[in-house]
């Protein structure tokens, strides 16, 4: 199969199958907090190679489970960390698309930016033409990028989806799908506020898109029920996925369940109760019943 058929393959299965995305992406600053939960202790490794290590393992132990494949799973975004490494002896992303008919994807920026104007936008990332190069290489369909909304500022907003606007349309020119992540954190002190001054800021620049230019959005549910349906029709608009955004498992797919057209892109909410300790099938039957939920609230 060439990568050409490839990608239409991935994309017809994103735009048309049932399905949700997992987050498997976790990073420098959140890898210890998502191992501790995990079951692995702090002091298990020393020095961030090892730490990697392990999360790597964990990673690796979820998307080899007999559980984790493409029939309710669409997609699963990668740290590039992960990208790099090998799960049964075959590159990630190989792994993903080829043994289970995943759609890989990576998580592209480097951080968060001290807040500013009520948000905090993504730190400069000059590696990103040589990270998208081998993106593109390594058989990756799409990209993921995150920024944070902790007020709602309107200047902050703008000037926050301007920033993810602009990054997209470089991830879009080598030939990636980004998806674009302004997250409204779930504790901010006017969170409908901030949605209504995002919603419309993103209808904004997806209007400022060539009609061939697809991009997915990955928001945080709503406070208002079926509030981005607008988005999810948009003709530039491949999926809305969600953020869980620190809600648990069940208030998450609760929100979800509500949310019309909108498909679940959760990280702890799909591995809140998996540990190191479990037993194979402790560890499989935890994971599928995570998934079943998930994939469930991800149908309406």
């Amino acid at each position: 199969m060439n990568t050409l058929d490839a990608k239409a393959q991935q994309l017809r299965k994103i735009r048309t199958q049932p399905g949700f995305i997992a987050a498997l992406d976790q990073s420098g600053g959140s890898t210890p907090g998502a191992l501790r939960a995990y079951g692995i202790r702090e002091g298990a490794w020393t020095g961030d190679e090892q730490m990697f290590a392990l999360v790597h393992q964990m990673r690796a132990r979820i998307m080899t489970s007999p559980s984790f494949n493409g029939d309710r799973i669409l997609g699963a975004i990668l740290f590039e960390g992960t990208m790099d490494r090998e799960v049964e002896g075959r590159l990630s992303a190989d792994f993903l698309w080829y043994a289970k008919r995943v759609v890989p994807f990576v998580k592209v920026d480097q951080g968060l930016a001290d807040e500013t104007d009520g948000v905090q936008l993504m730190k400069p990332m000059p590696a990103l033409p040589a990270l998208l190069g081998k993106a593109v290489a390594r058989g990756i369909f799409g990209t993921k990028m995150r920024s944070v909304i902790r007020q709602p500022s309107t200047a902050g907003i703008r000037a926050l989806v301007e920033q993810q606007f602009e990054v997209a349309r470089t991830i879009l020119a080598a030939g990636l799908v980004p998806i674009i992540e302004p997250e409204v954190d779930i504790h901010c002190p006017d969170k409908a506020g901030a949605e209504r001054m995002l919603e419309p800021a993103l209808r904004t620049h997806l209007a400022r898109l060539a009609p061939e230019r697809l991009v997915m959005l990955k928001l945080t549910l709503p406070e208002q029920d079926d509030f981005y349906t607008q988005l999810v029709r948009h003709p530039n608009v491949l999926k809305v996925v969600a953020l869980s955004g620190g809600y648990s498992q069940e208030d998450a797919n609760a929100r979800l369940w509500r949310n019309h057209g909108v498909v679940a892109s959760f990280s702890r909410a799909l591995v809140e109760d998996l540990s190191a300790q479990q037993s194979a099938a402790e560890f499989d039957a935890t994971l599928d019943a995570a998934i079943q939920s998930i994939y469930e609230a991800s149908l309406t």
